[in-house]
């Protein structure tokens, strides 16, 4: 389907048109008419599907239509991270290009100065709040927000939220909006804790369900089945004729980030580190200085597996704990169209979780044989090999197998005109 062909404003579609968007991709094509209607929906589909447009334009529709006070906060926005935060802040500020809508970014980790400007911000009465739930929480306590005539609420990736324990901080903001608000939930995956979630803030939802078990076709998947050992073998040669861009490795526990990152560096690699343990300035430095390409491989744990794009190359150094987390990690390559690879390494003691995540894809994930150099790796036999412990040995080979560480606000459009003529065509945005 058309921009052209939905019922938004034209200084919206004057954006698109800056942009080089045209077409909608599934997700937008089915949330935007009902969003315009003003009905509350719950949109389920993975990452790379352009849920963040699908809720960003007919809310900036409806703001440029008019009809909302100039002195309120008009729309809420909740983030789960500062990162996804800025990442819908800058998809916000392309949108909004021709578009008379203010906005402000709310989120912690920040000086003094930063916080004063979301004070000022938030009192004078942005139409769009982008904001994490704690630093919200922050605001309204010390007086700063009111929320009380606020027209839209808006939960991105709300699994996401729940996971990190952010529930009851999203009601205590919900208890502060008013009843005839239009709301809109967005997630990844729909547990039972999201469907509760739904029943208690959503009215009569439309409900938009899209695969969420389905990496994007053209994303490259292959696994290299090894031991341990072997792992910094492999990337030693993967990178060894190739110079390493926009490349993110996955590993589930920040001790063992920390110990792959300090292993690339002793190989010279251009390496950068994102875990729990840095504070918000030094996680900052990092992402600015991985999108700005002066740091080449990002080792991290899934903090960053939403909210960052453009990555060429995401190698998994252990299986991921959930099928649905392997979809997110690799989610982040071969976006907007793009190709993109997916590489996984399969220790003795991951097989049988990564046979359920072959399952859970609905396909086999080919094996690459391993370079000559690292010897020969163990065999692929989850079922055999799902009750190996840590310690034990393989006698042929004599390695041993080491666990990884692992309200309706639809407004009558008054004589816009659609503009339906020549055009030529596009790209989806995948925002």
């Amino acid at each position: 389907m058309d921009f052209y062909d939905l019922d938004l404003n034209d200084d919206v579609l004057d954006a698109l048109d800056a942009m080089n968007f045209t077409t909608c991709t599934p997700i937008q094509e089915h949330t935007i008419p009902p969003l315009l209607e003003g009905r509350d929906l719950i949109g389920v589909a993975q990452t790379g599907t352009g849920k963040t447009a699908a809720y960003l334009l007919p809310i900036l529709s409806m703001l440029s239509d008019g009809g909302f006070p100039d002195d309120a906060i008009n729309c809420i926005i909740m983030s789960p991270t500062r990162e996804l935060a800025q990442q819908i802040d800058q998809a916000m500020e392309g949108f909004s290009y021709y578009v008379p809508v203010s906005s402000v970014a709310v989120y912690g980790g920040n000086d003094g100065i930063r916080y004063e400007q979301e004070r000022r911000g938030l009192s004078l009465g942005a139409d769009v709040v982008i904001a994490t739930p704690g630093r919200l929480i922050s605001h309204i306590s010390l007086g700063n927000v009111d929320l009380s005539r606020t027209s839209f609420f808006i939960l991105d990736e709300a699994d996401r939220m729940l996971d990190m324990g952010f529930y009851d901080d999203i009601m205590q903001i919900v208890k502060q909006l008013p009843e005839n608000r239009q709301t809109i939930m967005f997630s990844a995956t729909m547990p039972d804790k999201i469907q509760k979630l739904a029943s208690n803030i959503l009215h009569d939802p439309v409900e938009v369900r899209l695969a969420v078990n389905k990496p994007a076709e053209k994303i490259v998947q292959t696994a290299y089945v090894c031991y341990e050992t072997q792992k910094l073998g492999i990337i030693k040669n993967l990178f060894s004729e190739t110079k390493p861009e926009r490349v993110i490795i996955f590993s589930s526990s920040k001790m063992k980030v920390k110990e792959i990152a300090a292993a690339f560096k002793r190989m010279k690699l251009n390496v950068g580190e994102m875990h729990s343990d840095l504070d918000q300035s030094q996680r900052d430095v990092v992402m600015r200085e991985f999108k700005s390409g002066r740091i080449d491989i990002l080792v991290a744990t899934d903090i960053v597996s939403r909210g960052i794009d453009d990555i060429r190359l995401v190698i998994n150094y252990d299986a991921p704990r959930d099928c649905e987390d392997y979809v997110h990690r690799i989610g982040r390559t071969a976006r907007a169209g793009a190709d993109g690879c997916a590489i996984t390494f399969v220790s003795v003691d991951d097989q049988s979780r990564f046979a359920a995540i072959e399952e859970f894809i609905g396909r086999e994930v080919f094996k690459l044989p391993l370079p000559a150099e690292v010897g020969e790796g163990p065999e692929y036999n989850p079922k055999k090999n799902s009750g190996r412990t840590k310690g034990q040995r393989n006698r042929k080979n004599g390695h041993r197998n080491e666990k990884s560480s692992s309200g309706n606000h639809g407004k009558p459009r008054n004589g816009k005109s659609h503009r339906k003529g020549n055009r030529h065509q596009g790209n989806k945005p995948q925002a």
